[in-house]
């Protein structure tokens, strides 16, 4: 990599942070500071507005507001090219492999190791940089030609992408339910992309990466002086999808208050900004998606019925990867494929011992656990 680094540090500690800006300036990095998640929010969409996005965020969350879950989610949606590196302490690692698990590149346990961290850092902002290269040619093939269908050989999911196929051409709202990491917003896109609206914007929001009133904020847009240090109207996620696509993920942790104002946007096709009398006309296909029972939730009354049955009138579930075990030296093989070629310039192998551990592992993350496994594996090998 010829140009530095951009690294973003997110640390409530003061002298970790300055420890560390130490390391990595030395390194030649540009380097950007956040005390905290809350602080870092700025810094994510300001950089998401430019053409430079960060390459690498190094975090440590320890009593920060947000979970390493939840801060994950917040920058893959606000930075999709960019690594996440979490810093831990042992008593939070199982805690940290979960998001491992999801997506996130890696993690460090303190104290840190300069050269591993370095060598991390390398790593990280290999693959980041390959995302961003990548990022405009996959935009180009989706236009063109739709979204790269789910990797499957499996009966059930075959089914399932017939339903999907038919469903994709309807203008009514699609709920998807399915485990973590099983493929539900690779899912949404693929209806999107194969839809009458592929060419207008897919928009996606995870409803559990947001407190209420910045998930408002973020699905509603502003006024000019709504609150303090809104210095301009800003669109938000609702407008910026019209004529396409927005994509609720996690729908159910969305708080009820929420549940009415999205209820009334889909029954009026209309919004407010939040400090705006004034609404607004909106044309907007909706998906959600849940990993939870949603039923249950209905009926335990932390989802508002009356939302549920605007949404799910198109259900479509996703199997875990354990009932579809078949699938699994398919999407072996088609990972290798992907990441070999990204890292090392060529496909690479996998011996048989080690394919047949991985066809007795449960993958409680699904798909996303696989592939993490198999990238981290190319990464380091």
């Amino acid at each position: 990599m010829n140009d530095p680094l951009r690294i973003l540090l997110v640390n409530r500690d003061k002298v970790a942070m300055q420890n560390l800006e130490h390391i990595l300036s030395r390194d030649g990095c540009a380097i950007h500071k956040a005390t905290g998640s809350s602080s870092a929010i700025p810094f994510l969409n300001n950089t998401a507005e430019t053409t430079t996005p960060y390459d690498v965020i190094v975090a440590d969350l320890e009593r920060d507001s947000l979970d390493e879950r939840h801060f994950f989610q917040l920058c893959q949606r606000l930075q999709p090219t960019t690594e996440v590196l979490f810093i831990t302490d042992h008593l939070a690692v199982p805690k940290v492999v979960q998001t491992i698990r999801q997506g996130a590149f890696h993690y460090l346990v303190k104290p840190l190791r300069p050269a591993e961290l370095r060598h991390c850092l390398t790593l990280a902002g290999e693959q980041s940089r390959h995302k961003q290269r990548q990022r405009g040619v996959r935009h180009e093939l989706t236009n063109q030609h739709g979204s790269l269908p789910l990797v499957t050989q499996d009966a059930v999911m075959l089914r399932l992408l017939e339903q999907a196929k038919r469903a994709a051409a309807m203008e009514l709202p699609v709920l998807i339910s399915g485990a973590t990491g099983t493929g539900k917003e690779i899912l949404a896109r693929l209806l999107h992309d194969t839809s009458p609206r592929a060419k207008y914007p897919f928009v996606a929001v995870n409803c559990g990466a947001f407190h209420e009133e910045l998930l408002a904020n973020e699905l509603f847009g502003h006024g000019r002086e709504a609150y303090t240090g809104a210095v301009r109207d800003q669109k938000g996620l609702i407008e910026t999808a019209h004529g396409g696509t927005l994509f609720l993920d996690e729908i159910t942790e969305m708080p009820v208050h929420m549940q009415v104002k999205l209820l009334r946007v889909i029954q009026e096709k209309e919004l407010r900004r939040l400090g705006v009398t004034t609404t607004i006309t909106v044309d907007v296909r909706f998906i959600a998606a849940t990993n939870r029972p949603i039923r249950q939730e209905v009926e335990e009354g932390r989802f508002r019925q009356d939302l549920y049955y605007r949404l799910n009138v198109i259900d479509l579930h996703l199997p875990p990867l354990a009932e579809r075990h078949g699938d699994i030296p398919l999407l072996v093989q088609h990972f290798l494929q992907k990441y070999g070629q990204r890292i090392h310039g060529h496909p690479l192998s996998i011996s048989r011992s080690a394919m047949e551990r991985l066809q007795q592992h449960s993958f409680p993350g699904n798909v996303r656990e696989l592939e993490n496994i198999i990238q981290r594996a190319v990464a380091f090998s």
